[in-house]
């Protein structure tokens, strides 16, 4: 089958692996694709991962920071308001330890070292990747201040409140994600049972917005994404 015959989501994914396999060649990359809960990061990943093989000539790996869950008492120790989710979520030093400083030296890495369904600590075994590996790791707020320097790149997913918080809730729904149970009829980002979700990524916007990404994927229509390489000139992508 010809190119020109791809389903549009294909042919985005094929154009943003580009870009991506693209960065530092020859030598080992890493790349955040940042995005609020829902976007469709984790299934954009997973599909980039899998037509590395055939399309980018280079490995390509991912790991999740949701592996970097920091357990569940450190997370509500000081409540479970929007700015506690964000700044008390994630281990960021396990992050860098197991992960970023490893890859970085040409080692193994460690993928994950919690599992927050469980809230148990997780021992997976160390995973050895290529000279030249391009890894993606995937997350909620990846262009915090504090993380400045960690990337070679950064990928926004993105699409209305609207959009993400309903996937969100159907992901809880069977089973993944977010910590307590739902209710039908919570899809509004602006009813109080998504509040600390939703203020949490608010806050994070308004620390990112001068980290410009280097590319964004408009997720809102999960057949039809659209790519954007944006101006870090234009202070509206800021605001993503």
């Amino acid at each position: 089958m010809s190119a020109g015959f791809l389903p549009v989501r294909q042919l985005v994914l094929v154009d943003l692996l580009s870009l991506m396999v693209a960065v530092h060649p020859g030598e080992r990359a890493v790349i955040a694709v940042d995005g609020p809960d829902g976007v469709g990061k984790t299934r954009l990943v997973g599909e980039l991962v899998a037509l590395a093989p055939h399309v980018a000539g280079r490995a390509v790996h991912s790991v999740s920071v949701d592996g970097f869950h920091h357990p569940r008492v450190v997370r509500h120790a000081r409540g479970s308001t929007g700015e506690t989710f964000y700044a008390d979520s994630y281990d960021y030093e396990a992050l860098r330890s197991k992960v970023l400083r490893p890859f970085r030296a040409g080692r193994e890495i460690v993928p994950a070292v919690h599992d927050v369904d469980t809230d148990q600590r997780l021992q997976p075994d160390p995973v050895e990747l290529p000279e030249d590996a391009l890894l993606l790791v995937e997350g909620i707020f990846l262009r915090r201040p504090e993380l400045r320097g960690e990337w070679d790149a950064t990928c926004l997913v993105t699409a209305p409140l609207e959009v993400t918080v309903a996937r969100g809730n159907a992901r809880q729904g069977q089973g993944q994600g977010r910590e307590r149970g739902r209710m039908a009829g919570e899809d509004d980002p602006e009813h109080p049972s998504n509040a600390r979700y939703v203020e949490g990524q608010r806050l994070y916007r308004l620390q990112a917005r001068t980290w410009a990404p280097t590319w964004i994927v408009d997720n809102t229509d999960l057949s039809r994404p659209e790519l954007i390489v944006p101006d870090p000139d234009e202070p509206q992508w800021f605001d993503q």
